[in-house]
């Protein structure tokens, strides 16, 4: 019979999400994995697939559960063991593997899990073939192999190594300056997978690590979400060792925080302009983020006379939009960075990386050298709101606050090129909220459009 969900499971186009017990148990993700791997198949995909998965305690339960539903539909899996997501999406690529699984929740909290299912391009499934493998989910029945014909399960112990190396060799690196700088930085990786290769990748490229918890056990310590509220005690290290940066990184190790020498958090949005900049400098070209990023990297990029090209938020729009405009960077406003000449995936490795040869590079602290570029206030909130009436609110904004642009590609971004000043309006995939996000110089101004926003759409209703 086919797979049968629970209400409460996430299932979106990034995979299936849960809190463990409740919705995440074995025998549900041994269904899922058949069904993946049952599916590459049918889609003509027949090599091994590669299962890695971050420090969660649920991790080695749910990654056997895994292994057992690839192998009973004789897939053969290659496990790289706790590893960072965008490893995982590294190795797919190394071994021509017809697709992956990522065991992990992200920044959720410890208690949850999820399947990231990667595709055999090294990228998560796109909207149209997450569509595709939902379909198959939940109305397919997977054949199951026979006794002789099971899945083999090889591990692979090097899937980090390389990811190191790759990062060591990345043409918008100069290691041999960095070695010589010495610079001192303060990590915080949050008992996640950021333990196996960010202390390493640091000390490789001449820095002096003092740090807290890269432990990888999955007993965060913390809300793991790398927001600012969340680094009081990354601050506190940095003061404390005379530390030149902080930087923090997510339980799975795509998104990466920045704190400057003075302890303070500097934004996640702050991340990729940095990491532009040091792009850019080199090889001017496209550069891609999604609808809610800062427009501080938009500052970047005109800096560098280089264009900036939006995309609906979630990671495989951007990576897609960046394979249509050739970008030479991009990622999103939550401190993701891609790199396509390495991956198009997001990636906190290669984002430290290229912070710190930002640091490097000026010749300051890094405040001053953050400094060089405008701060803005962002200001976030979510309302109850109808999915079919979005469209009436949707007009009473455009009537309401005349901006310059209008972009609907993604709920609705309306913009104001000379305040500097832009407001975003988008439904959640998942809930019947409108997520209301809106920027500017100053916090009052969008402060205020939030307000207005919210105002226009409780007169809609």
């Amino acid at each position: 019979m086919p797979l049968r969900l629970p209400d409460d499971l996430m299932v979106s186009v990034s995979g299936v999400r849960g809190r463990v017990g409740p919705s995440m148990t074995p025998e549900l993700i041994a269904g899922v994995a058949a069904a993946f791997g049952s599916w590459l198949l049918d889609e003509g995909q027949d090599g091994p697939v590669i299962m890695g998965r971050d420090s969660r305690t649920s991790g080695p339960m749910l990654g056997r559960a895994v292994l057992a539903g690839f192998q009973s539909v004789g897939v053969d899996v290659i496990d790289v063991g706790i590893v960072p997501t965008p490893t995982v999406l590294l190795a797919v690529d190394h071994h021509g593997a017809a697709g992956g699984i990522a065991v992990t929740a992200s920044h959720n909290p410890a208690e949850w899990n999820a399947l990231k299912l990667i595709s055999s391009e090294g990228m998560f499934l796109d909207g149209e073939a997450s569509l595709a493998f939902r379909e198959y989910l939940t109305t397919q029945d997977p054949e199951r192999a026979p006794w002789d014909e099971l899945g083999e399960v090889t591990s692979d112990p090097s899937a980090v190594d390389r990811h190191v190396g790759a990062i060591l060799e990345l043409p918008q690196l100069d290691v041999e300056r960095l070695e010589r700088r010495k610079l001192k930085v303060a990590l915080d990786c949050v008992r996640g997978a950021g333990g196996v290769i960010m202390p390493r990748l640091l000390e490789d490229l001449g820095c002096e690590v003092v740090s807290i918890h890269t432990e990888p056990d999955g007993f965060f310590p913390r809300d793991p979400e790398p927001t600012a509220e969340h680094l009081a005690e990354l601050g506190e290290l940095v003061r404390e060792s005379g530390a030149d940066i902080g930087l923090a990184v997510d339980p799975d190790v795509d998104r990466l925080s920045l704190v400057d020498e003075k302890g303070t958090p500097l934004g996640e949005d702050l991340t990729l302009a940095l990491a532009a900049a040091v792009v850019l400098r080199e090889t001017p070209g496209p550069l891609v983020t999604n609808l809610s990023t800062s427009r501080v990297v938009e500052d970047v990029a005109d800096a560098y006379e280089s264009p900036l090209v939006r995309a609906p938020v979630g990671e495989i729009n951007v990576a897609r939009r960046m394979q249509v405009e050739d970008a030479v960077i991009g990622g999103e406003g939550n401190g993701g960075v891609i790199l396509p000449n390495l991956h198009l995936t997001r990636d906190a490795p290669v984002a430290a990386a290229l912070v710190l040869q930002y640091l490097c590079d000026a010749e300051t602290t890094f405040s001053r050298a953050a400094a060089d570029w405008p701060s803005y206030a962002i200001v976030k909130t979510k309302v109850s709101f109808p999915r079919e009436q979005l469209e009436g609110a949707y007009t009473a904004l455009v009537e309401d606050l005349d901006a310059d642009t209008e972009d609907r590609t993604d709920g609705l971004r309306l913009a104001w090129a000379k305040e500097r000043a832009w407001l975003h309006v988008r439904p959640s995939g998942t809930e019947p909220i409108v997520r209301l996000i809106a920027e500017a110089p100053e916090a009052e101004r969008a402060e205020a459009l939030v307000a207005r926003a919210d105002e226009l759409l409780k007169g809609v209703v």
